[in-house]
């Protein structure tokens, strides 16, 4: 890079900022993004300047809406008052794929944000964290990255917020693209894509007007439906986790038709990866069946992403039509 970029790092916490506990024995959140970068090398030969902000000290598992706009809501100012030519996010990996693309709605800016975290803590023989963070802030600075939305970056590959998953619970290439593969990779210093980042939706805007809770329920095999009915009443709207490409046995369709009557019911897949389907299978409990009730087919969206679009459509007090055309969107 022939001219300095400037990169503003957020530390959220994580795996990747923990050290051992002397209560506990085990490891705790405890390093400050000051701490988390100086542990990484090579980043001077670069000519990235960085402003760091430590935002949250906490495991990934802890996070939570208001800590989304918090962290949404700095990011934006930082990006709005000009000279920041990308960010870089630190968190627990337990929830990076629900972060990043929670935070890939809202963005507007051409600036990336991306995504980072460790699988292997400061603690263990050959922790990822450094790597990690180092590969990051160049994807960052990178000026051929400027449009590409948010985007996570482990084990040397970057991967869109859209279809990012951890799909391995130790393994520091814990982080795939079902279906898509990773759209670059970082490799002797340099940024690399090598595919075409999805199209960017910037399907939410404006503050989130009232608290809502989204459930999600997932189907499995023998399921009766008394755990689903238990819904009724407690939420604002509710993803389904159907078999396949959009299935649920027919003892549960009346309950979910009443349900859909009173509150957005989304039908996605737990198998998360592909589409639910809209027009092949006609059966009690089928997709075109379902979707004949009144539930909102959720296109290749998984059910934790159809969660958090739902809740951040229903937080803005959207109507049925306006949630049916947004998830028609992940259809295309």
């Amino acid at each position: 890079m022939s001219a300095t970029r400037t990169v503003a790092v957020y530390s959220l916490g994580g795996t990747i900022a923990m050290t051992a506990d002397p209560v506990t024995g085990g490891v705790a959140p405890a390093l400050s993004a000051h701490d988390l970068l100086a542990a990484v090398p090579g980043l001077e030969g670069h000519d990235v300047e960085l402003r760091v902000h430590d935002v949250r000290r906490v495991p990934g598992a802890s996070l939570t809406f208001d800590d989304l706009t918090e962290l949404g809501s700095a990011v934006d100012r930082t990006l709005t008052g000009g000279g920041i030519d990308g960010v870089v996010i630190t968190q627990g990996t337990d929830t990076i794929e629900e972060t990043a693309f929670a935070l890939g709605l809202r963005h507007r800016h051409e600036q990336p944000v991306i995504v980072t975290g460790a699988m292997r803590n400061p603690t263990m023989a050959g922790p990822d964290g450094p790597a990690n963070l180092y590969a990051a802030v160049l994807t960052a600075a990178a000026p051929h990255l400027r449009g590409t939305g948010v985007l996570v970056v482990l084990n040397d590959e970057i991967h869109a917020a859209r279809h990012v998953r951890k799909s391995h619970t130790t393994s520091p290439a814990a982080f795939t693209s079902p279906g898509s593969g990773p759209i670059g990779r970082i490799t002797e210093g340099s940024v690399r894509l090598t595919a075409a980042p999805p199209r960017r939706f910037g399907l939410v805007a404006g503050p989130r007007v009232r608290d809502v809770r989204v459930g999600l329920y997932t189907v499995s095999l023998g399921d009766d439906g008394e755990l689903l009915a238990a819904w009724d009443g407690r939420c604002d709207g509710l993803v389904v986790a159907a078999f396949g490409v959009g299935h649920v046995p027919g003892r549960l369709v009346e309950t979910l038709e009443r349900l859909a009557a009173r509150v957005p019911v989304v039908l996605s897949s737990r198998i998360d990866n592909g589409p639910v389907l809209t027009g092949t299978y006609g059966y009690p409990g089928s997709e075109m069946d379902l979707i004949g009730r009144g539930l909102v087919p959720a296109g290749d969206l998984g059910p934790y992403r159809a969660r958090l679009l739902l809740h951040e459509l229903l937080a803005q007090d959207v109507g049925p039509e306006a949630i049916t055309e947004a998830f028609a969107v992940f259809a295309s």
